[in-house]
């Protein structure tokens, strides 16, 4: 065996990854421009660190696993932490959890595991922010973790950070330490602005935030939506006895601390908190990217200490990648149910959050042309929770000289028809809503859908198949199966059970409220709570269609309903193929009823405005809007002083805590169904 042949090898590897980790650390910490996402950048931290540990004589003088963080950007005053803002070493899966734990146990040389807690790693910019007799007087950036950037002027922009502290027992120093971050829906708003006036486009608000916290302008900062969550004490010299209670303090004293802090006792209980936590990231509405574990009693930290880079007595819990880069290969568009084009990234296939993607929406072609996405380019790409993956932005570092500009279709890619777009709108349109086939198909996955028709056994692949076969060609056949019974039985996966239960099905959903046959008509910015008001109004089709046509303030008087909703309703009652579509419908069979108006005078929701957080899990929110509607309700999409009731469903998130601070009653899905 040739080991000083295997040592070259192992060198050569290391002196590559030492580079790389090295190039990677500058760009993501001092340029804010990062080439790669945050589990490939772990990826090689870590196999650098595991071959220094088999191999400690090959290791480099500027090894990255000995720093902190990346150098400081010469721009703003360096200064030293008065103690130093170390990094988290980082666990992936359980049995890593086990192994801090017993780390813990081995070093304190006992057979109990200590109480941890579980915050919330907030995906931000770490700032240590220094406070003398209760007052705000410097703010330093993590920087290389011994000497940071002196950015007080900029943090004393960010709104929820005190300047000066509240309550009792402030001490005389103290150093509060925690992330700046922008919330989702802040970071969002952002980036379209940017975009829209061609400025730089961020890939993630990690970004976004460091960007920004770095601005040479103050006046800059403060329009940007910062925010300040508190984590922990720089020093701990305050006598406090447990990390729970710390966080307590500084909570009294003005910060806003993350509410989603547990106190657990042993491995089941973490692994329990870290699933719950991960399901309910996407509806929290702010940026985390795992869990930190941390000893809970202030005695114990003191004496775990530290090794190298990290505290022994607190680690990062990583979850699963929700951003990656990869290849756009190229850009397809496919037509919806309301004729919107909508173009579609197609990718080299890549893990995003445990989920293998091949495609990822890019919205519309101002998305497209604003952030500059080629075919061929290196794209980060973003999967929040089951939202469909989006591109988010261009590796611009890493584009190819043969990427090719996307010049988006004139005409529609199902039907050939031309494509419009409305003034003032994002998205181009094909108007041949009855004859292409592709709005078409989308329209029966419509019809037969929970919301609308509900009828069981009747899918997209079904659909599909049926379309194949001939049995469909637009969404008034599916009330003419019944004449196909024979050939469906004789279809592969279809036995007489089945089908008989579709076309019971089919029966049942013949006998239509009128809400829902108005939403099943596919108008655009027509769901059932607009169906509904319709309904209320005009009682049956008929009424609804003539008076409809006759004048447009017939519908722009009703109250909830514009005019853009208004020629959305009349333009399906304005050409000759969509009323003989309709009419074949009708002659089919189906028969919307008449709207019979709810007594809602004792109806417990008579009056009041509803919000509805978090799923449910007896109907879809589209149906419990309408069962609280027909009681005499409102639905509202925000919480705010007036609202009467919030329905609390699982994994309730913001609005639940709106409703809490508002004192608005909040009901269980349980008390909910009991009042309908």
């Amino acid at each position: 065996m040739d080991l000083f042949g295997a040592d070259n090898e192992v060198e050569k590897r290391i002196l590559k990854l030492t580079e790389e980790v090295n190039r990677h650390n500058s760009l993501y910490h001092t340029e804010d421009s990062p080439e790669i996402s945050d589990s490939e950048y772990d990826k090689l931290f870590h196999e650098l660190r595991e071959l220094e540990e088999k191999y400690p004589h090959l290791k480099q003088a500027n090894s990255p696993t000995q720093k902190v963080g990346g150098a400081i950007k010469n721009v703003f005053k360096s200064v030293e932490h008065k103690v130093p803002m170390l990094s988290l070493g980082n666990c992936f899966n359980e049995e890593d959890v086990q192994d801090f734990l017993d780390r813990i146990k081995r070093f304190l040389n006992t057979d109990k595991t200590p109480k941890i807690v579980a915050e919330p790693k907030i995906d931000g910019v770490s700032c240590s922010i220094r406070y003398e007799n209760g007052k705000l007087t410097q703010a330093l950036t993590r920087g290389d973790g011994k000497v940071g950037e002196d950015v007080t002027n900029n943090i004393k922009t960010i709104r929820n950070v005190p300047h000066v502290l509240q309550g009792k027992n402030i001490p005389d120093f103290v150093e509060v330490r925690g992330e700046i971050y922008m919330q989702d829906g802040d970071f969002e708003a952002l980036n379209n602005t940017q975009a829209e006036k061609g400025g730089k486009v961020f890939a993630n608000s990690r970004n976004a935030t460091a960007g920004t916290v770095r601005q040479l302008n103050p006046e800059i900062v403060a329009e940007r939506p910062l925010k300040f969550f508190a984590y922990a004490l720089g020093d701990k010299s305050q006598t406090y006895a447990s990390h729970k209670e710390e966080l307590n303090n500084m909570n009294a004293w003005g910060f806003h601390v993350v509410e989603e802090v547990a106190v657990l006792d042993g491995l089941n209980a973490i692994m329990e908190n870290y699933k719950a936590l991960h399901e309910k990231r996407v509806k929290l509405g702010y940026p985390i990217d795992g869990i930190v574990y941390k000893v809970n009693d202030i005695e114990l930290q003191k004496r775990l200490g530290f090794v190298a880079r990290a505290p022994r007595w607190a680690i990062a819990h990583k979850f699963p990648a929700e951003q990656v880069t990869t290849v756009l290969k190229s850009i397809e568009v496919q037509v919806g149910r309301t004729g919107n084009i909508t173009p579609v990234a197609k990718l080299e296939p890549v893990a995003v959050g445990g989920v293998i993607v091949s495609n990822a929406t890019l919205h519309n072609e101002d998305y497209i042309k604003e952030r500059d996405i080629r075919i061929g380019d290196t794209v980060f790409v973003e999967r929040a929770g089951d939202v469909i993956p989006k591109v988010v932005s261009v590796v611009e570092s890493k584009r190819l000289s043969d990427a090719v500009k996307f010049d988006f279709p004139k005409q529609c890619p199902s039907c050939g028809h031309d494509i419009v777009r409305v003034d003032g709108e994002a998205a181009y349109k094909c108007i041949n809503h009855t004859a292409c086939p592709a709005q078409q198909r989308e329209q029966m996955v419509h019809v037969v859908s929970k919301n609308v028709f509900d009828i069981d056994g009747l899918g997209p692949k079904q659909i599909d198949l049926f379309l194949e076969k001939g049995f469909i060609q637009d969404w008034a056949d599916i009330f003419t199966l019944e004449n196909y019974k024979e050939e469906i039985l004789a279809l592969k996966g279809f036995k007489e059970k089945s089908v008989d239960n579709i076309m019971s099905s089919i029966e049942k959903a013949k006998n239509v409220t009128l809400p829902r046959f108005i939403a099943a008509l596919g108008v655009d910015m027509v769901g059932i709570q607009v169906a509904t008001l319709l309904a209320e109004r005009f009682g049956d089709f008929e009424n609804f269609k003539q008076l409809a046509l006759d004048d447009i303030q017939n519908l722009t008087d009703i109250d909830g309903i514009g005019l853009v909703i208004a020629e959305n309703i009349q333009s399906v009652f304005m050409y000759d193929d969509s009323l003989k579509l309709i009419q074949k419908v009708l002659d089919n069979g189906v028969k919307p009823q008449i709207y019979q108006a709810p007594a809602v005078g004792d109806s417990f929701f008579a009056g009041t405005t509803v919000v509805i957080t978090g799923t449910l899990m007896s109907m879809g929110r589209s149906e419990a809007k309408e069962k609280i509607a027909q009681l005499g309700g409102k639905v509202s999409s925000s919480v705010s002083a007036k609202t009467d009731f919030v329905i609390a469903g699982e994994a309730a998130g913001s609005k639940l805590k709106k409703a809490q601070e508002f004192g608005v009653k909040v009901l269980t899905e349980e008390e909910f169904l009991k009042f309908i």
